[in-house]
């Protein structure tokens, strides 16, 4: 349990962080509004208040992964441990020393490396791209996201990494590769908790290449496609539909 009372303290230490650099990323912004309405400059800071949306979500999004592991390393360690006490009380199972081997366990034998493909490299994996994403470095969490999901297709987190993988070329303005990658998280990944976010991002793309229409399009099936989004995510929504001038 300690462990999890770290991770929601790094939680609660990243949240005010943010919240501070957001707002004062948005006063620059209101100041800008009344000084002269430069449309420019407010984009720019939009922007840049988006991007530091993201960054926050990620390091979130990390942080529940990690309780989640130390949930199930608590798990297997209290499993481990019942067993244990269980074959002291039966006296070992006859074995000399009273100590009775777990069912498949080889003595003295080192732990091995996991496979590629293992749940703990997956992770490990998972992990190092998003880092990437949050120091910036899109081009390695680029290729960090790729492999995750060339390796794990079917993992849980699978629908995260092609989304993660959009992102990385949101963020370079290749806003091709963005839409085609946001595009197949969408198509594959419809009902990843990452899927209204996808269709999300896949309007917005298009609205920046100038397809309108399609952006439109993309917006009225959100409702229809995610009826249980989040307030936050249905906001955005009707946002961008009023920012594109969607009926």
């Amino acid at each position: 349990m300690a462990a999890f009372d770290v991770n929601k303290a790094l939680a609660m230490k990243i949240l005010p962080s943010r919240l501070i650099l957001l707002i004062a990323l948005a006063l620059p912004t209101a100041a800008a509004a009344q000084r002269g309405g430069d449309a420019v400059y407010i984009e720019d800071r939009f922007n840049q208040l988006q991007q530091s949306l993201t960054m926050m979500t990620g390091q979130i999004e990390q942080l529940q992964n990690r309780n989640a592991r130390l949930q199930q390393q608590m798990e297997k360690m209290q499993a481990d441990y019942e067993y244990r006490i269980e074959q002291l009380e039966k006296g070992g199972a006859g074995r000399p020393g009273g100590a009775a081997p777990r069912p498949g366990a080889q003595a003295a034998t080192p732990s091995p490396t996991p496979p590629a493909g293992s749940a703990a490299s997956a992770d490990q994996l998972y992990d190092e791209a998003i880092k990437k994403l949050q120091e910036g470095d899109y081009v390695a969490a680029e290729r960090g996201f790729k492999t995750f999901i060339q390796r794990n297709p079917q993992n849980k987190l699978a629908g995260n990494a092609q989304y993660w993988l959009g992102e990385t070329y949101y963020a370079r303005r290749d806003y091709n590769s963005a839409l085609t990658a946001f595009a197949e998280g969408y198509k594959v990944y419809k009902t990843s908790p990452k899927g209204p976010d996808n269709l999300l991002k896949l309007g917005i793309t298009m609205a920046v290449l100038g397809r309108k229409p399609d952006a439109c399009a993309v917006f009225a099936r959100f409702s229809q496609d995610y009826p249980r989004a989040t307030d936050l995510q249905k906001r955005r929504i009707e946002q961008e539909r009023h920012k594109n001038g969607c009926a």
